[in-house]
């Protein structure tokens, strides 16, 4: 294991305070191929109690880092921050919590914008392909270095709940329980759909050059465009509604001599957030991470259906929470989830939310989720 920030490069984006854990010095990927001198990061909060039975192990979705929360090593509010600290839903005065930035990212952890050991030059497209077993085996050498024997919980949220399920699949035993928040078992085919227009929009773009862009040849278009399919999907229908309407930006805000510009404020919400994340993000991670849900089936861990998968899977109680107005990951998934696992044997339960917010309920909605969250970790 080593800290502190190494082999920068314009497309890595990592926060301070990131602590790094090195793979096997040859580690294998599902689809073929080995990463060479690889790494992942992570971040922790609270301490290890004498048992060493007290880790919450949180996997993210696509594109959060490891700073879900402040702490010593970086003050800055982390995206999960009103959900995790001390007296927050998970406690850490007294859990042990761990958050790990996906394999295949650009927030730390090795991915398409890394240097590759053989060639001194990004990985770009040469990148070996990517899996969501990939991010869980990844995740799981974290919790090895660390010299954790047992999980208490272990949490996924949105592509996050994807990683948990291969987790809890490719290393049985070693959580005690799950919460599942807004996840899936499978990829579904509108899911899929709307990802692939988001990978078509960045590789449509002529600045993406089949991967082998820079600082100044960036795909920002192709980026934008992605990253608003994306807000649209992770929001409802019934908040957009709610919370824009049909109002129209003040005459001061519109380009007059573009007449097909900006022209609602919703339009002008969707691209400040698309201009906050374009060059905050590598393209080419984005891309095979993308792929990598979509090809997710819990079930070809074991040649069956995706309901055989999940009832193979031993734990001992489960949460699977999620939300109506979710179109992404809709909520027939996170039932899913429930019924799988208490197909296998666990105490599992499924939790179904009000929240108008969709997909992203769990990442400001935490008037809900909290509680939620808060009752089930404190049964432990």
């Amino acid at each position: 294991m080593h800290h502190g920030l190494d082999l920068p490069h314009m497309t890595e984006f990592i926060p301070p305070g990131t602590r790094f854990v090195d793979l096997p010095s040859s580690f294998p990927m599902k689809r073929g191929g080995a990463l060479k001198g690889a790494r992942v990061a992570y971040e922790t909060w609270g301490a290890p109690n004498a048992a060493r039975d007290n880790t919450i192990l949180v996997l993210t979705g696509l594109s959060p880092d490891a700073h879900a929360a402040s702490n010593a090593a970086n003050p800055e509010p982390g995206w999960w921050e009103a959900m995790l600290g001390p007296g927050k839903p998970i406690d850490t005065d007294r859990w042990y919590v761990v958050c790990v930035n996906t394999l295949g990212s650009c927030k730390g952890s090795t991915g398409p914008a890394s240097i590759d050991p053989a060639t001194g030059q990004p990985y770009r497209l040469g990148f070996p392909e990517l899996s969501i077993e990939d991010v869980a085996d990844a995740a799981h050498a974290v919790v090895q270095s660390l010299g954790i024997d047992r999980i208490a919980c272990l949490v996924g949220n949105s592509m996050g709940g994807m990683a948990a399920l291969a987790f809890l699949d490719r290393h049985p035993g070693l959580a005690a329980s799950h919460v599942n928040i807004s996840g899936a078992a499978r990829a579904l085919p509108f899911s899929i759909a709307i990802r692939s227009l988001q990978r078509e929009a960045i590789r449509l773009d002529p600045q993406w050059n089949d991967g082998c862009y820079d600082d100044d040849h960036y795909p920002e278009s192709g980026m934008r465009m992605a990253r608003k399919l994306g807000v649209i999907t992770y929001r409802s229908a019934l908040e957009w509604d709610g919370r824009f309407g049909r109002v129209r930006l003040d005459s001061d805000r519109r380009d007059d001599e573009d007449p097909f510009g900006l022209e609602f404020e919703v339009e002008s919400y969707l691209e400040a957030h698309a201009r906050r994340f374009v060059r905050n993000f590598d393209p080419n991670c984005y891309l095979y991470l993308s792929r990598s849900m979509d090809w997710y089936d819990l079930g070809e861990s074991c040649h069956g259906t995706t309901d055989q998968g999940l009832a193979n899977l031993r734990v001992g109680r489960a949460l699977a929470i999620g939300v109506h107005t979710d179109i992404l990951f809709p909520l027939q998934q996170q039932r899913q989830i429930a019924d799988g696992l208490r197909a296998g044997g666990a105490e599992a339960h499924f939790l179904p939310l009000e929240s108008p917010q969709g997909h992203d309920a769990f990442l400001v909605d935490i008037d809900r989720f909290g509680p939620a969250v808060a009752g089930f970790l404190s049964a432990l």
